[in-house]
């Protein structure tokens, strides 16, 4: 078997009906009613039917995004799947990577995230934030970029743009004050950035205007009693896997305000050994991530029983 490991998507990745493909499997409905339980509402039902709009919401997005990264974990486990050398997930899908390395249960993770969720939506009001996505540019001409946005407001400047999510060698999310993004969004594509793109999204996620919401959610994570890794989990925050709970906590915690470093995070796992790396849930967003960070990586996706399938072939 191949050295592989398994990596989470986040939010972006959601649909209607997104865990049909899985059928009647058993564990997808035992999954369900789990978070339903933790949730009080049923969950299931959200996902199957939505409406599309409702799914979208924040608050919706992230607990049915950790659900689907746990059942795909989940099937693939209860078909003879092997355990991974390593398991990550980008942003939010951190927390589906912690449940299927048992550190959180998903009855814990269920409730974290949809706090998390309004804790983000609340700390910068709709329509002050902002993020887009720059295309075509390396991430450190973006960095310098935001750099010169701000310092084009002036001294003292309340404006806000950072590099949030660095998701490929020429992908990089920003993210802060409306203002603050469309100007960086303006000289980036004047500097040579191929497409600046508007991303639809309700607030400025891993940028320091989240600190209040990283706030809440630390308290909230001071309460919840953390297992011990059955798996390394590598984190997006410091790239780094941590075994210690506090230090776990710390880490989810500011990762909320922190940016997403995936290239890196790619990269640490291929430094392990591994050959590799497959999407648990969703989409392929991080298979093609994969592909364009180490083209020398396999990166491959398991969404539902023909994928599950197809993953094997590949590990065998």
């Amino acid at each position: 078997m191949k050295t592989f490991a398994f990596v989470f998507p986040g939010q972006g990745s959601q649909s209607v009906g997104m865990l049909d493909g899985w059928g009647d499997h058993p564990v997808v409905a035992q999954t369900l009613q789990e978070a339903s339980d933790a949730l009080g509402e049923n969950v299931g039902q959200l996902i199957k039917e939505g409406p599309k709009e409702a799914l979208a919401l924040t608050t919706n997005t992230q607990p049915v995004m950790l659900v689907a990264g746990v059942v795909a974990w989940r099937v693939w486990r209860a078909e003879g799947g092997a355990v991974p050398a390593a398991v990550a997930g980008h942003s939010l899908g951190e927390y589906s990577a912690l449940v299927a390395a048992g550190v959180l249960t998903l009855a814990q993770a269920a409730p974290l995230v949809r706090l998390r969720a309004a804790a983000m939506q609340e700390a910068v009001p709709v329509g002050t934030g902002a993020m887009a996505a720059i295309l075509g540019m390396d991430s450190a001409r973006v960095i310098a970029g935001c750099a010169e946005a701000l310092a084009s407001f002036g001294a003292g400047t309340s404006e806000v743009v950072e590099a949030v999510n660095f998701n490929d060698p020429i992908q990089t999310v920003i993210a802060g004050t409306k203002a603050g993004v469309d100007k960086a969004c303006e000289m980036l594509k004047a500097a040579g950035a191929k497409r600046a793109l508007p991303l639809p999204v309700s607030a400025p996620f891993h940028s320091s205007l989240m600190k209040p919401a990283a706030e809440k959610l630390r308290l909230a994570l001071g309460d919840v009693a953390l297992g011990a890794a059955q798996i390394p989990v590598l984190n997006n925050v410091d790239v780094a896997v941590q075994q210690d709970a506090d230090a776990i906590r710390d880490a989810l915690y500011r990762q909320a305000f922190g940016p997403v470093r995936w290239v890196e995070c790619v990269h640490a796992l291929k430094a392990r050994g591994i050959t590799h790396i497959i999407e648990s849930g969703p989409g392929k967003v991080l298979a093609g991530l994969t592909k364009r960070i180490d083209p020398e990586l396999v990166g491959g996706a398991m969404f539902d029983p023909a994928s599950l399938a197809e993953t094997r072939e590949l590990l065998a």
